[in-house]
């Protein structure tokens, strides 16, 4: 079951053969109670014996990162979070003050993910912020994810408020090198335990026990696996109403990890990013400004209808992110920019391409090459026209072999 924003969708898998032998959408009943659409989507492919959830309705996980230095831990913390799952909607960087706390405050987020310092590097920013994340209003969640040296006293500090802390292993332990494994576990599970719940989706606490991962982590974990089963880089580009998610499993090279191309906020092999101003239904008016502001001309393919342009608009401005990465702020070097050039696997998903408009948005995707950044060379294109990739994430701890039968399947 995947409980979206606009639609809840169920898979019947037989496990014993990794088959997909049903699948059903109906709209997502958030005005109401998620699990009166979550039934009707069970009952019409007929039940199962074991029921897994993933969700991102009413908007998903909002994350913000509280970090030490913009280029080096709070850029590791911004990548660790959106591999975890998360929109990251807020980036503070160095002590914060009055101004940066309203500025947080003012970004609504789910769950804060303060990090800061290499272990038995300087620790007085993380010990700083977490004083002021414990005597402000705020009173989220925080993943503790610093220097080892302080991150025990950092966690104190907010629990002495009652603010609701776990504590986990640095994302950062030492310059260049990235740990995202410890951290993404501590978001997946505090976004089980306060975030669902918190976000009213249902009247009684059954959902939320449901509930398994947010439907980006979920994702991931599939392209994970379908990396690993390949053994080449994978790209994929997931188109919805409200936003556009990017995937993308890179082979590992070692001068990037150890040698002279080494970056120093360490590089994640398998990242997403989530532009939540890009989509084709409630986010159609960004898609447009976006495509303008990039002065995008798509390719001429046919006349397509206009939710496939959307589509094709939201894909091509996302991939061009993605691949050149961002700047913490404005007049400042990019980071965290992906080299897709040896991708060899390219999936698209997403309702508009999954009905149709497929081929015309991949097309669009991979002939651009006016976006400052190089595409992928020899690649396949595929369609998840059957959306297994979160079927297959969702059951790649429990059940291996029926997830890798599922993206077998692509």
């Amino acid at each position: 079951m995947d409980v979206g924003s606009t639609y809840t969708k169920a898979a019947l898998i037989d496990l014993g053969a990794g088959e997909l032998v049903r699948r059903a959408e109906v709209p997502t009943t958030a005005g109401s109670d998620v699990l009166t659409g979550l039934d009707q989507a069970v009952a019409q492919v007929g039940g199962g014996d074991e029921l897994y959830v993933c969700s991102s309705a009413g908007g998903g996980l909002r994350l913000a990162v509280v970090g030490y230095e913009s280029l080096v831990t709070a850029e590791a913390g911004h990548r660790v979070g959106l591999s975890a799952g998360a929109r990251v909607v807020h980036v503070a960087t160095g002590p914060l003050d009055g101004r940066g706390v309203t500025a947080l405050r003012e970004s609504r987020p789910d769950v804060i993910l303060l990090v800061g310092g290499t272990d038995g590097g300087d620790g007085e920013v993380l010990l700083h912020n977490a004083h002021r994340l414990a005597t402000s209003r705020l009173r989220v969640p925080v993943v503790v994810a610093g220097n080892a040296d302080v991150r025990e006293e950092a966690a104190a500090r907010l629990t002495e408020r009652r603010v609701p802390v776990t504590v986990t292993g640095n994302v950062l332990p030492r310059i260049g090198v990235l740990d995202p494994g410890p951290a993404r576990t501590a978001i997946r599970e505090v976004f089980l335990r306060h975030v669902i719940g918190g976000k009213r989706l249902s009247k009684g606490p059954r959902f939320a026990s449901l509930v398994r991962a947010a439907t980006p982590d979920a994702v991931l974990a599939a392209v994970e696996l379908l990396a690993d089963r390949t053994g080449a880089g994978v790209l994929v580009v997931d188109v919805g109403g409200a936003t556009t998610d990017v995937y993308s499993a890179l082979v590992p090279d070692a001068e990037a990890e150890s040698g002279p191309r080494r970056d120093v906020a360490g590089t994640l092999w398998r990242s997403r990013t989530v532009e939540g101003d890009l989509g084709v239904a409630v986010g159609a008016d960004g898609t447009r400004a976006a495509a303008a502001a990039e002065k995008l001309a798509l390719p001429e393919i046919g006349q397509p209808p206009g939710d496939v342009a959307l589509a094709a608009a939201a894909a091509t401005v996302a991939l061009r992110r993605h691949a050149r990465g961002h700047a913490s702020a404005p007049g400042q070097p990019r980071t965290g920019g992906r080299d897709l050039r040896d991708v060899r696997l390219v999936v698209g998903s997403g309702g508009v391409l999954r009905h149709g408009g497929g081929a015309y948005v991949l097309d669009a995707v991979l002939s651009d090459h006016a976006g400052g950044w190089a595409g992928p060379a020899r690649a396949r294109t595929v369609i998840d026209s059957r959306y297994v990739l979160a079927a297959a994430g969702m059951l790649s701890i429990d059940h291996r072999d029926a997830a890798t039968a599922l993206v077998n399947s692509l």
